[in-house]
């Protein structure tokens, strides 16, 4: 097969793929080139920054591009069921990220618990505000409310209660063999009622954001928001305003309404623990995501049945 690699692979998986004979194209195009370029290609790997929209899957009609292949969990920025009705497969790597991504949460939780982000940033302005930062919260027995219980909720929802925190879930699906003593489903009001932290883990969602004003003032007071899914999950002005009357306490976001972030006064709040989109960027995950392309590769190539298509976190 003829791969094209649009943002960046694991140097061992395209070792591994060029080792089975495939040729592994590394080159990123401008959008107005890439339906054109892709159709050289038998499959295209892209992370979040390429965007396959439906005017690029009709460039790409009559020619040997078949396979989709999102290296990360998203989908958002592939139009699936376009590609799909047109013939073109598309695959995702759900499994390969969820501990960094769930790692990367928890580190925001403790940020935003102890204003790690805003004191480490005034001490190298050469201030030294230690009462204004003095008075952060513990995290333990605390209680995490978890929106989205799939591989990475479930991954932080482990995490959390070694830690010593109780935790609430709400999914539109469940699995009652997660449910013990200090992790139980719930629905979505409860949960945003009783939490003191709250993370969201959801797909992309139609429509308008999940997280808006109503959303934020079923809160707790004082609660501290936590998002590391899709920028677009989140009405930013809502979030702003309920962080400037004290409503949240502090959020931790890695992920924006526009990328790269351009919403000055949300990413610069001094309430606000930011990272840009970054979930997923570790050696680890990056790893195990090359070696999940390259077992889809090969299963593509043999025509096996039982592949894990467009699989949601």
């Amino acid at each position: 097969m003829k791969i094209l690699v649009t943002d960046g692979i694991d140097k061992a998986a395209k070792d591994q793929l060029e080792s089975y004979g495939h040729a592994v194209i590394e080159h990123s195009y401008a959008p107005e080139q890439l339906g054109t370029a892709l159709r050289q290609f038998d499959a295209v790997i892209i992370r979040s920054a390429t965007q396959i929209d439906q005017t690029i899957i009709d460039a790409c009609q009559g020619s040997r591009l078949k396979w989709i292949l999102r290296a990360g969990v998203g989908l958002d920025n592939i139009a699936v069921s376009y590609a799909k009705d047109h013939g073109i497969g598309v695959f995702n790597t759900p499994q390969a990220s969820a501990e960094s991504v769930a790692e990367l949460a928890m580190a925001h939780i403790f940020s935003c618990a102890r204003y790690i982000s805003i004191c480490g940033q005034q001490m190298r302005q050469d201030r030294w505000e230690k009462k204004a930062c003095g008075h952060g919260i513990e995290i333990l027995g605390k209680t995490l409310g978890i929106i989205g219980y799939g591989r990475i909720g479930q991954t932080l929802g482990r995490m959390a209660q070694a830690l010593g925190m109780c935790v609430l879930a709400y999914d539109i699906s469940r699995n009652d063999a997660f449910e013990n003593s200090t992790m139980k489903y719930v629905d979505l009001d409860e949960l945003l009622a009783q939490s003191d932290f709250v993370s969201l883990h959801t797909p992309s969602l139609d429509g308008k954001p999940l997280v808006d004003a109503p959303f934020l003032q079923k809160m707790k007071d004082g609660a501290i928001f936590i998002n590391t899914s899709r920028g677009n999950n989140v009405d930013e002005q809502a979030l702003l305003n309920a962080l400037n009357t004290g409503k949240i306490r502090a959020a931790g976001l890695d992920v924006y309404a526009q990328e790269p972030a351009k919403n000055h006064a949300l990413y610069a709040h001094p309430c606000v623990s930011c990272t840009p989109h970054i979930g997923a960027a570790t050696e680890e995950a990056q790893q195990r995501i090359g070696a999940e392309l390259v077992e889809i590769i090969q299963n593509v190539q043999q025509n096996l049945s039982n592949l894990p298509i467009a699989s949601s976190a």
